[in-house]
Parts: structure tokens; C-alpha cells; sequence
């Protein structure tokens, strides 16, 4: 058994056990066949999207959300409304655009600060809202209570303490060390929760915080992954990994507690969740077909989303864009016609009045109609 320490006494202790490395192998065997499966544009395409809403459907019902797949889905379209429950629309909304601002940031390779992590919560909280401003930290005390007995499940650091322990958090994401991406992104995911820097949202942050490190660090797996199904499957196991030390009070002992439990529980979890899509992938990909995932990598996050449009028609108007991004009418236009500039979109008989867009016929192969 190998234990990892560290001199910075804001980071726990935690072993790296024979199972822990055990997983750790299946992960990288994974990483690597994945890497070399050949899969067609429009089947990754695909298999992305299904991951995002995967992401977005148990990741939200980790907190409650009562909609059902088939509703996110729906949501996530524009299409449907459901009375009673705006609510929980707009935590779908919420958390779909920032996983697809975690997309974009890992692309540029954007380096994770105190910024990033308030913009990725600020889009959390934002009701599918693209434009948000930074969230500060919470100004005063929260608790987290059992939901049925309303006992005290646990009491993070005071207010006062969050900026520096925040700050001491972001700078050891970015500092070298030997610590493969799995390790660093499980336990960030557990430092961030315990430092509960907001009243609201932060498990949601902290497992996009979770995938934007992965990202970084090279375990994208080509974006087809969700590991929030993983948790749900069993929400006890989940709370019970992360619940950790001799007292529930931040400053009785779990500050510095021993993390091994839930080391473990996340490593096996992001194992599970890569062979589940290995062999999901597997079957999808055409035999001896060409990765053409450049083609989608070019796109951004909008326009890898507005393809849905073009697979029930071939021509689509900037209000079906705008219904889709919540956009208003003007701003949906000036979103098309900056496509056409692009050559995502081509204009269909502009003399018509009302304008329609095709999809650019390099971008075509990529629809499944």
C-alpha cells in the first residue's frame, strides 16, 4: 500500500491501494482502445450528445430533479414545457450549458482558476443562460441536513475561511506532480464539496469541475462518457463515500480525514463508467471507418448542438435556432447569418421572406436523417 502525503496541510491523506491501481489499469486500457476505435463523425457525434444528456439527467437527479430522461431530452430541445416542474427545467438548462462551457473551456485548454470555477457555478445556477457573471462565494454559514430526520449531516468551514481554502485548492489543480488525472480529479471533486463555497450547486460544480480536469488531463475519452450515472445507480454509496472523518464539523476532524474510502469509490466508478462506453462504442463504430472527429472538433459547442435540427429536416429558420438557445429574435438571426460568414450554414433562396438556412454540404455527412 502506497500513502500519498502532502506537506500542504489543506490537502487529506489518502492510499493508494492494490484495488485503487487495479482500476487505474482498466481506466488507461480503455483510454488507449478508445483512442485507436475507428468511429464516423455522425456515430461520435452521437455518442456525445448522449453522454451530455446522461450527464445532465443524473447529475441534476443526484439533487432531486424529479424529470425523467426522456423529459431532459425534451427540455434540452426547447420543445416542452412542463407546469410544476420550471424548477427543474431550468436546473436541466443550467446544467447542460455548463457542461458544454466545460467542453469549450477544456478545448482551448484553459487553465482551471477561482474564475473558472464561479463562471461554471454562475451557468449552474443560470437557468440555461449563456451570459452569466461569476458567482461570488457564500457569505455566511450553511449546513447540510438529512432530507427525513433533519439531522445534521455536515458543517463546512465558515464563511471567512472559504477564500483562502479556495485559493489553496485552485493552486494545487495547477501545481506538477505525479498524481495521474483520475487521482487529481477524484479528489478535487471531494476537497470542493467539503469546501462547499456556495449555499447552492456545488455537487453539480464539482463534478463538472470533476470532467473538466479529466478533459485537461487527457481522459475525455473523446467526450462519450457520463460518470453522474454511476453515482445515481446507488445515491447511497455515493453520500457515503463522500462522507468522511470522525465528525461531521469541518474543523473536528474532516478537514484533514483520510480519503482512501473515497478514492477508491470514484476510481472504480470512472472505471465502470469507461467500459461501459467501450463497448457501446464498440458496436457503434463502423467496421474499418475513418475518424473524422477533427470535423466536429471544429465546431463549437452551439453548432454541434444545432445539428439536431437537421436530422427531421434539411432546412431550418433562425426562430427554430432561437427557440433552441432561448435566444431572442434578433440575436437568433445574427447568430445565423454569422454561421453563413463561417460556412456552418449556406442561405436556401433568399428571396423568400422568410429566411431559411441549410446546413454547409462539408457538415452534411454528419447528420443521420
Amino acid at each position: 500500500m502506497i500513502t500519498a502525503r502532502y506537506r500542504n496541510a489543506f490537502l487529506p491523506v489518502f492510499s493508494i491501494t492494490a484495488t485503487v491501481a487495479r482500476d487505474l489499469m482498466r481506466i488507461e486500457a480503455v483510454r488507449k482502445a478508445i483512442q485507436l476505435l475507428p468511429v464516423t463523425p455522425r456515430v461520435l457525434a452521437n455518442l456525445r450528445e448522449t453522454a451530455r444528456l446522461f450527464s445532465t439527467h443524473y447529475s441534476t437527479m443526484i439533487e432531486g430533479n424529479q424529470l425523467t430522461h426522456g423529459q431532459v431530452i425534451q427540455v434540452i430541445g426547447g420543445g416542452s414545457h412542463y407546469p410544476g416542474r420550471e424548477r427543474d427545467q431550468e436546473e436541466v438548462k443550467g446544467y447542460y450549458a455548463a457542461l458544454e462551457a466545460v467542453e469549450r473551456l477544456a478545448a482551448k485548454r484553459t487553465p482551471v482558476t477561482e474564475r473558472t470555477v464561479r463562471h461554471i457555478h454562475a451557468l449552474v445556477m443560470g437557468r440555461g443562460r449563456v451570459r452569466v457573471k461569476p458567482t461570488p462565494y457564500r457569505d455566511g454559514q450553511n449546513v447540510i441536513t438529512d432530507a427525513r430526520s433533519q439531522a445534521i449531516v455536515y458543517m463546512p468551514p465558515e464563511a471567512h475561511d472559504v477564500p483562502g481554502l479556495m485559493k489553496q485548492f485552485i493552486a494545487w489543480i495547477n501545481r506538477r506532480n505525479d498524481l495521474p488525472a483520475p487521482l487529481r480529479a477524484g479528489i478535487a471533486h471531494c476537497q470542493f464539496a467539503t469546501i462547499h463555497p456556495y449555499y447552492d450547486g456545488n455537487g453539480r460544480t464539482a463534478r463538472l469541475l470533476t470532467t473538466l480536469i479529466l478533459h485537461l488531463g487527457g481522459y475525455d475519452l473523446k467526450g462519450i462518457y457520463a460518470l453522474e450515472e454511476y453515482y445515481a445507480r446507488d445515491l447511497n454509496a455515493y453520500y457515503r463515500a463522500l462522507t468522511i472523518g470522525p465528525s461531521h464539523n469541518y474543523y473536528l476532524g474532516r478537514a484533514n480525514a483520510d480519503i482512501t474510502p473515497w478514492v477508491s469509490y470514484f476510481i472504480a466508478g470512472m472505471a465502470d463508467a469507461f467500459e461501459r462506453v467501450q463497448g457501446q462504442a464498440a458496436r457503434a463504430s463502423a467496421a474499418g471507418a475513418t475518424d473524422q472527429s477533427k470535423l466536429l472538433r471544429g465546431l463549437d459547442a452551439r453548432q454541434r448542438r444545432a445539428l439536431h435540427l437537421f436530422r427531421s429536416s434539411r432546412e431550418i429558420t433562425a426562430k427554430e435556432i432561437g427557440a433552441l438557445f432561448g435566444y431572442q429574435p434578433r440575436t437568433a438571426t445574427q447568430l445565423c447569418r454569422r454561421w453563413v460568414s463561417n460556412g456552418f450554414l449556406v442561405t436556401v433562396d433568399p428571396s423568400r421572406k422568410t429566411r431559411r438556412y441549410g446546413l454547409d454540404s462539408v457538415y452534411d455527412s454528419l447528420i443521420d436523417r
